[in-house]
């Protein structure tokens, strides 16, 4: 007696929903949050790293406070963007190499939802990381700013932001948590060093302050700056962070094409 086996069938792919659902979004925004509250070390990478780093910095400069006035707001903005950028890569990541993304969006989860079910869950972290931060520069450590310290945290926040979108984008390119890291010198150093903290951009070579005039960290550096010098919101100061939020937007816009969506 013969048997004839079923006729396979061909997967059929599932639809890519269109637009960002604000369900969808908060549910992996909270898987991803409950997942974090497990990892303590994560938490205190993201958080306590960027206040200790200031700290340092603060008595490193304890015979010359106005270097540190000078320097510590512009460093109040990277050290964010610096850790959150780790962090999201080096997360995401792992949920890549796991299988745990291939099935969410095995799922009916647009990639949009995704990504902003990543950030939104990062960003959360951020907004504590930032507040944290500026109230230790400016009412623990004593760094003396012009403008509002509320201004401070808008960039600061805005940079933790530029930095997880960073972190979730460059994720699509490693295979592994130690090529992950390596991204950090290709991604975050050039800016560091071309960005003005260093020395003024209008100083350096022609080349390379045209290369730091559309890298995002520079305008993150400006920003700080303005609210540094400037009592009220100046012009600068609005399109600079105008810049970094794009920026950030763009690159979220970018990690989300990253995404692939499979079937089996």
């Amino acid at each position: 007696m013969t048997t004839t086996a079923a006729p396979r069938t061909s997967p059929t792919a599932l639809p890519e929903p269109r637009a960002i659902n604000l369900a969808r979004t908060t549910a992996t925004a909270t898987r991803v949050l409950r997942q974090l509250r497990h990892d303590p070390r994560t938490i205190a990478l993201m958080i306590l790293i960027p206040c200790l780093m200031l700290v340092l910095l603060r008595y490193v400069f304890d015979g010359s406070p106005r270097t540190f006035d000078s320097i510590g707001a512009s460093l109040l903005g990277i050290f964010p963007l610096i850790t959150m950028f780790l962090v999201t890569s080096i997360a995401t990541l792992r949920e890549r190499t796991s299988g745990t993304l291939e099935r969410l969006l095995a799922m009916p989860l647009g990639k949009g939802d995704l990504i902003a079910g990543y950030a939104l869950a990062f960003g959360a972290v951020a907004v504590v990381q930032s507040v944290l931060a500026t109230t230790l520069a400016v009412w623990a450590l004593g760094l003396d700013v012009t403008g509002s310290a509320w201004l401070l945290l808008l960039v600061a926040l805005l940079d933790a932001l530029l930095g997880t979108a960073l972190g979730l984008f460059v994720s699509a390119f490693a295979s592994s948590e130690f090529q992950a890291v390596q991204f950090m010198p290709a991604v975050i150093f050039p800016q560091l060093l071309l960005c003005g903290l260093f020395t003024p951009r209008s100083d350096m070579h022609p080349v390379l302050e045209g290369i730091s005039d559309v890298l995002p960290m520079s305008y993150a550096v400006d920003g700080m700056n303005e609210v540094l010098k400037h009592t009220d919101v100046t012009a600068a100061f609005v399109r600079d962070t105008l810049i970094v939020a794009a920026c950030a937007l763009l690159v979220l816009t970018l990690g989300a094409a990253t995404l692939r969506r499979r079937t089996a």
